[in-house]
């Protein structure tokens, strides 16, 4: 159990073989390590509040700009995937390894998050909640990183057999990123949502 500045305690996994280490690549225990993610996430600079961070996790471009300020003051990817370990949230999202540093939140399961993605949408054609579907998959079994960017075309390709097939039966390339980033905008809704799913 580590108790932070907020006065609330977060109860990780006990490990002994996994080395974290400071920006200037001093090692640090996993307390150390902790507190030193918690004052990063409470400055002002990366976000302000929890709505804050909810609206820049669910936009691709934004949340990599996030990663990569967190990557430059010391907390890669990978160090918030071995901390996904410690709270026993695998089936979670990096967003939530996030919060339950900072806010003390208790971890949503991705496969929760997605199906209340795809309850936000309204009157999809057959196709578009298709694909839908089949990005929600996607999300559950590899997480977060399938909704980059750049990986738009490439679930085109891996669902249609290649982008323009996948264009083609979406209607428009505009079509295909508005669900693209509408199911990711809705992954990330107010904690009372989920009130009662998990």
């Amino acid at each position: 159990r580590i108790k932070l500045a907020d006065g609330k305690e977060r109860q990780l996994q006990s490990i002994s073989s996994t080395m974290f280490y400071s920006v200037d690549g001093r090692p640090m225990s996993l307390t150390e390590f902790i507190q030193s993610l918690y004052d990063t996430l409470s400055l002002p600079e990366l976000f302000s509040s929890e709505e804050e961070l909810r609206k820049l996790w669910s936009a691709p471009r934004t949340r990599d700009t996030l990663l990569k300020r967190l990557e430059e003051s010391g907390f890669s990817k990978t160090d918030l995937q071995q901390i996904q370990t410690l709270i026993h949230a695998e089936n979670s999202d990096l967003f939530d390894v996030i919060e339950f540093i900072r806010f003390a939140a208790v971890p949503i399961p991705r496969k929760i998050r997605s199906q209340k993605s795809i309850m936000n949408f309204e009157n999809l054609t057959h196709s578009e909640r298709d694909f839908i579907d089949f990005l929600a998959d996607q999300y559950v079994a590899r997480g977060v990183e399938e909704l980059d960017e750049p990986r738009l075309e490439l679930l085109l390709e891996a669902k249609y057999s290649n982008v323009i097939e996948g264009v083609r039966t979406l209607g428009k390339v505009d079509v295909a990123r508005r669900l693209f980033l509408t199911f990711q905008r809705n992954l990330y809704l107010e904690r009372s949502a989920y009130q009662g799913s998990f």
